[in-house]
């Protein structure tokens, strides 16, 4: 798990204050307003994270515009950012949102502009409450896994099997309603995707933040 220094840390705040806009491509890693599902995803994700990330979204800047592509309880929709923002939770009264970028090794902007571009041809999609790949339906995490590419067209993410357990090793009663409601079983060890796990990856780094630290 990558954790900045506080130097780094105290660099990024002023970034933020100072007006910080993301570019295409960027990732917004956000800690969400309560919610069942949020809690669930936090229980069964958070291995000492800096924040404890439950959703994740693709920036595109549209007309000169900072827009954000994600995949919510809508699908795969497009969002203003000041929306996006919006539902964050809140730290020292701003959103608990961080921002990430590709690495020059892994594509750099030529790699997040093809992504912002293969994001834009999954809207409409709705969500993926199965969680499960290649269905016609997309999960937040999914959506950046399957649109960050490297220039080789290799993923740049990495799907791990999933857990749905509590720290504790308990299945928490929201997914088992959940997929019980579905007729499905939980997909325990499917390979997948989840937000904290993804902002720890190499590939990406983190350049930006809309809260502040104390």
């Amino acid at each position: 798990m990558f954790i900045p220094s506080l130097a780094c840390a105290a660099a990024m705040v002023a970034c933020a204050d100072g007006g910080f806009e993301p570019r295409n491509g960027d990732m917004l890693f956000r800690v969400g307003e309560e919610s069942q599902m949020g809690e669930a995803i936090r229980e069964a994700t958070d291995r000492g994270a800096a924040l404890p990330f439950t959703h994740a979204a693709i920036v595109e800047v549209r007309d000169g515009r900072c827009m954000v592509i994600e995949a919510c309880s809508h699908g795969v929709v497009r969002t203003d950012l000041e929306t996006f923002l919006s539902h964050a939770a809140r730290i020292g009264g701003r959103p608990a949102v961080a921002v990430c970028r590709l690495r020059e090794e892994f594509g750099g902007q030529q790699a997040a502009d093809a992504a912002v571009a293969r994001a834009a041809e999954f809207i409409g999609q709705p969500y993926d409450y199965s969680f499960l790949p290649d269905n016609g339906r997309m999960y937040c995490s999914e959506l950046l896994y399957e649109c960050y590419l490297d220039l080789q067209g290799e993923h740049i993410f990495t799907a791990r099997p999933m857990n749905f357990r509590s720290p504790d090793g308990s299945m928490p009663q929201f997914w088992s309603e959940l997929f019980e409601s579905l007729g499905e079983p939980v997909p325990e060890g499917v390979p997948g995707t989840n937000p904290a796990d993804m902002f720890a990856e190499p590939g990406i780094e983190l350049v930006g933040q809309y809260y502040i630290t104390e």
